[in-house]
């Protein structure tokens, strides 16, 4: 199952920009359009902050999909209050009812939202997760010691947490997993 994480216009034309939003979301579109061809159901999860939120707001312009993953008719799109793309939002059933124990992961931002709902699918559900680097987005954060840590950086620490114990990581849409 491939499960696409907030992959909005807020992050490239809101409050919220991240470094490298323009490749990812190449990246992700042509992942997406791999799922579709080879029939692997897709969920396309959006932060929904709320009408008259500064960032993410229901009622703004940015909440839309990037257009490199608008969803087409018959894919599911959820949408979401908190980082944990499973609290509040039946993606565990979701997941369960198509029988799958795997779920493909990409989106914005690593260091949040793609990383909190990756440790969820792999330590409370038991999913196995993969999840596609060139596809996920990150975005410079300021170093609680002082200074400031540049998205890429976070983007790699990230994912490199992530390999260490909930998920397997791979370039790109191209990658196959052994």
């Amino acid at each position: 199952m491939l499960v696409l994480i907030d992959i909005q216009r807020e992050y490239r034309d809101g409050r919220v920009p991240l470094a490298n939003v323009d490749a990812a979301a190449d990246e992700a579109g042509r992942l997406l359009d791999l799922a579709r061809r080879k029939g692997v159901p897709i969920i396309h999860i959006a932060h929904d902050a709320g009408p008259g939120a500064p960032a993410f707001a229901s009622d703004g312009p940015y909440r839309d999909f990037l257009p490199q993953v608008t969803p087409r008719d018959g894919e599911t799109v959820l949408f979401k209050t908190h980082a944990n793309a499973f609290i509040g939002t039946g993606l565990a059933y979701r997941i369960k009812e198509t029988g799958r124990n795997e779920v493909i992961i990409a989106g914005d931002t690593v260091g949040v939202c793609v990383s909190t709902t990756a440790r969820a699918a792999a330590e409370e559900y038991g999913l196995r997760v993969t999840l596609v680097a060139d596809a996920i987005a990150a975005r410079d954060v300021a170093d609680p010691l002082g200074g400031t840590i540049a998205a890429e950086t976070v983007r790699r620490v990230a994912l490199a947490e992530l390999a260490d114990m909930f998920a397997v990581i791979v370039k790109d849409s191209t990658a196959r997993k052994e």
